[in-house]
């Protein structure tokens, strides 16, 4: 049986895996999943629609699918499914859905700092680190590997490609493209995330093709559309420009210059 102190209240038609542990003063409402070796440590509350899956670790004060802060939302049937392996911390809040999407989802082997929010119909990837009071408005994509600097507010349907790193207190209004570093308010394009690729094993003939994709992307002498197609023909097309090439697009803002 689960491990459930006596002060939380865990509603009997939750389905909890027989070792979760939930500690003193949580609240687990009745259409929740919750799978095996996940720890609720306390003061932890798990609305219905609530997907938890294994081994993740939910710090005092979080607070997981409360219903959108969406004035169209009109109570339908919605979810959160968060994977395995995350570190959720203190005070963090992670909304269910809209119609729109009906899912709000966060993948594997994240970290959630204290008080981040991420907010209705958001899409969090696997192996992402979101730091102190990230705030993810609704629709937001962040892709796999992204690291977040604290305090940094991301407008609604923007998008963060994958191995990109954002510095703290920036403002993102825009799409960031893979790869990158960016930072500041405005935001501001920095580079490659070099140092971030070298650790997860990017060969130097990617990197190298990176590199000119982004020497053309952000050649003051083109516009995105003529940059495209500079780089189509003249840029060795390694996955990684194929991924660059189709993020930008898909691109539903535009991407930040």
């Amino acid at each position: 049986m689960p491990e459930i102190h006596p002060t939380s209240i865990v509603s009997k038609d939750a389905q909890i895996a027989d070792d979760v542990v939930i500690g003193p003063f949580c609240i687990v409402e009745g259409d929740v999943k919750i799978d095996s070796g996940t720890k609720l440590l306390s003061h932890v509350v798990v609305y219905d629609g609530a997907r938890i899956g294994k081994n993740n670790k939910i710090f005092p004060g979080a607070v997981i699918a409360a219903v959108p802060q969406d004035l169209k939302f009109n109570n339908e049937y919605t979810e959160v499914f968060i994977g395995d392996n995350n570190t959720i911390r203190e005070a963090v809040t992670i909304s269910r859905a809209t119609a729109a999407t009906k899912k709000t989802l966060v993948g594997n082997n994240c970290l959630l700092m204290a008080y981040v929010h991420v907010a209705h119909d958001c899409v969090v990837g696997n192996n992402c680190i979101l730091a102190n009071s990230v705030e993810l408005a609704g629709h937001v994509y962040v892709e796999d590997y992204v690291i977040i600097g604290g305090l940094t507010g991301i407008h609604q349907f923007t998008s963060i490609g994958q191995h990109s790193m954002i510095g703290a207190c920036s403002k993102i209004v825009k799409d960031i493209p893979p790869y990158t570093l960016f930072s500041g308010n405005p935001i501001n394009y920095e580079g490659l995330n070099i140092i971030g690729l070298r650790r997860r094993g990017f060969s130097s003939e990617s990197i190298n093709s990176l590199k000119e994709a982004y020497n053309i992307l952000y050649s003051p002498f083109y516009n995105t559309t003529q940059a495209i197609e500079k780089i189509k023909i003249e840029v060795k097309q390694t996955n990684e420009v194929k991924n660059l090439l189709t993020f930008i697009e898909k691109s539903r803002r535009g991407i930040s210059k």
